[in-house]
């Protein structure tokens, strides 16, 4: 840029005219990811939750039992509920109505006082609003005061006054909207991603029915759960061993806070833990979950010494022991929650730590004193744990006596890139040492990095963790990606943002594939929650007709390509190795971030997600034979 042009930009005058007001309405539509997290997928179900909350918000109120939503055809939603509805005179000394204020004013609403709600969850006050903003079309239907009233808005727009149209038996407000075409990428809902919402939010509201009906494809599902989280807890655990037959409940209120907690044992070696403010998923944890893990691990401790499981001279259980095998919910539910970022991942209440910590270490102190049985049978568990924890300890420390193994030292076998900037860098997970050979010779040196994986990797889901320490392979993919892992997984030293399984299209590649994931999910959860884990999608079929050459990724495809296709002589190769395609085939159909799909791992269910790995990976037979002979007919006769 020449010298003048930029002293013209620098000394150009700052005056009064270069400050621009928006309405609140052109806001949000101007930077809707300030509120709603982005327009992808997320952001346009979090519409739909929006709604949700505003009538879960009259059941916490007490004044609401049933809610329904509906998907229409066109993917417009409508949620409707049987709580008080929304007021509709005018504001007091305002010039608007309480309807109007609500759909279109940000931050106004009954939720800043404790007065009409004591708790609230959604976007505290804008959530209506933004949703009205962010839709093509809305329409607002109230049922109050033994009258029916209406009232439409056109992105954010008030068409015209309210209407009333007609008398109404009942109370309640319906709400039905349509996402706008020229905000979010794709209106298309998931029907299972708004299940899973929409059951956990009837569990955190024991006696509240909510149901979904999806008119696209005629689904329809309802909930209702008598007992609550505890429930709940009896849901993550089925298909488990467990360690005592019923949850452990706990119910209070300290202070103004509402306090609910269920833990179960079962047999397995890992944790699984939601954590909710307000109906509200806190993924990372918060005040509320640092005082239930420090009361959960001093209780058991006092118990397990004043009843002598613990001598004089053991160590502490640590927190570590305590939660293993432990199925956990707790749920807050307060006036003023905290949250930390706009996506609410995490609950900064300082003072709830400590009304969690003593909720909670009275109700577990009461109920081991009661259950003698149960009890015992909880330390023990807790006990086993702690013992594997020290072979652990001790695996770990002969592995690097043995090896001279240092968690600053790569994998000899790690063809690394020499890009160093982990945003811009891709690791590679490759089945074999021939298809690690084919992609290390294919790949892009600069930021590929290519680490190739020995057999079948250890199925972590019935393994203890002094076995995955001693496991090689595990160990040499660990050291790679840098970020250790279970509670010591830190993703700012992760060395690549693309973690990418490449495994052969057959049933071993596959069963590679799913250990793979075990591992991850039970082990780097959070490298699948921040987005880093993927997999290679290679071509199943090579077609050559002449000149032309075509890379077909499924039956399907396949199928539909040979029908448009003339030639006399067609060449059809079936890949059932990553190793059959030349080092240039696989870059090309594969790895060149041109032309190769990738598919991003992600987990829409955790419950379900859980689940599916105890069921497919652990211990018992019965469930995942269940689980084969049910879905054999899906399964296409693999060409192996």
């Amino acid at each position: 840029m020449p010298q003048h042009d930029m002293n013209n930009d620098v000394n150009r005058e700052y005056t009064a005219k270069d400050i621009q007001i928006l309405d609140e309405i052109k806001a949000v539509r101007l930077r809707p990811g300030m509120y709603i997290g982005g327009t992808d997928r997320h952001g346009l179900h979090q519409l739909l939750y929006e709604i949700v909350y505003n009538s879960i918000d009259e059941a916490m109120a007490g004044y609401c039992d049933q809610i329904e939503v509906t998907i229409h055809e066109d993917n417009s939603v409508t949620v409707t509920d049987n709580g008080r509805g929304i007021p509709t005179e005018t504001i007091p000394g305002q010039d608007i109505t309480a309807l109007e204020a609500v759909m279109t004013r940000l931050h106004a609403g009954a939720k800043f006082s404790n007065y009409v709600y004591g708790v609230s969850s959604g976007l505290h006050g804008v959530g209506a609003s933004v949703v009205n903003a962010l839709s093509a079309w809305l329409k607002a239907e109230v049922k109050r005061q033994g009258k029916i009233y209406r009232h439409e808005y056109h992105q954010g727009i008030p068409q015209g006054d309210i209407e009333t149209a007609g008398d109404a038996q009942d109370t309640g407000t319906s709400i039905t909207f349509l996402a706008d075409k020229e905000i979010f990428e794709n209106i298309d809902y998931d029907f299972d991603l708004a299940c899973q919402r929409l059951r956990e939010l009837a569990y955190l509201n024991k006696g509240v029915e909510i149901a979904i009906k999806d008119e696209r494809n005629n689904q329809e599902k309802a909930f209702y759960f008598d007992g609550g989280i505890a429930s709940f807890i009896r849901r993550l655990n089925r298909n488990r061993d467990v360690v005592h037959p019923y949850p452990i409940y706990i119910s209070t209120m300290v202070d103004s806070t509402i306090i609910e907690a269920a833990l179960q044992y079962n047999d397995s070696f890992t944790e699984s833990l939601l954590s909710f403010a307000n109906c509200v998923n806190t993924r990372d944890g918060g005040s509320h979950l640092t005082g239930f893990r420090s009361a959960l691990t001093r209780v058991l401790n006092d118990y397990a010494r004043s009843t002598k499981f613990l001598k004089d001279t053991d160590p502490n259980l640590s927190g570590e022991d305590v939660r293993e095998g432990a199925a956990v919910i707790i749920s807050v539910k307060l006036p003023q929650p905290q949250f930390e970022g706009q996506t609410k991942a995490r609950l900064g209440n300082p003072e709830v730590k400590s009304q969690v910590e003593s909720a909670v270490a009275n109700g577990l102190s009461l109920y081991l004193e009661q259950h003698p049985n149960e009890a015992k049978a909880i330390i023990e568990k807790c006990l086993t744990a702690a013992k594997a924890r020290e072979a652990a300890r001790k695996a770990r420390d002969l592995v690097l006596k043995r090896t001279g193994f240092e968690t600053s030292t790569l994998p000899g076998k790690l063809a690394d890139c020499s890009e160093k900037e982990p945003a811009k860098c891709e690791l590679y997970l490759v089945e074999g040492d021939s298809a690690g050979g084919s992609a290390k010779q294919g790949r892009d040196r600069r930021f590929q990095a290519i680490l190739p994986l020995r057999g079948k990797i250890l199925n972590v889901e019935k393994a203890a963790k002094d076995k995955i320490i001693e496991h090689e392979e595990l160990r040499a993919i660990v050291t790679a990606l840098k970020a250790n892992s279970d509670e010591q997984f830190d993703s700012s030293k992760l060395r690549y943002h693309r973690i990418i399984i490449m495994t052969d299209a057959d049933v071993d590649g596959s069963h590679i594939r799913t250990l793979l994931l075990t591992f991850f999910y039970r082990h780097m959860t959070e490298l699948i929650n921040q987005g880093y884990l993927y997999i290679a999608q290679p071509p199943l079929y090579r077609i050559k007709s002449g000149k032309q050459e075509f890379w077909l990724y499924s039956e399907q495809e396949k199928e539909e390509r040979l029908k448009g296709l003339r030639e006399a002589k067609i060449d059809i190769q079936r890949y059932k190795g990553l190793g059959e395609m030349t080092p240039v085939q696989l870059w090309e159909t594969t790895m060149n971030p041109a032309n190769r799909t990738l598919l991003q791992v992600e987990v829409k269910d955790a419950i379900a997600a859980d689940q599916a790995f105890h069921m497919l990976m652990g211990d018992e037979v019965p469930p995942r034979k269940r689980f084969i002979q049910a879905h054999a007919q899906n399964v296409r006769n693999l060409d192996v």
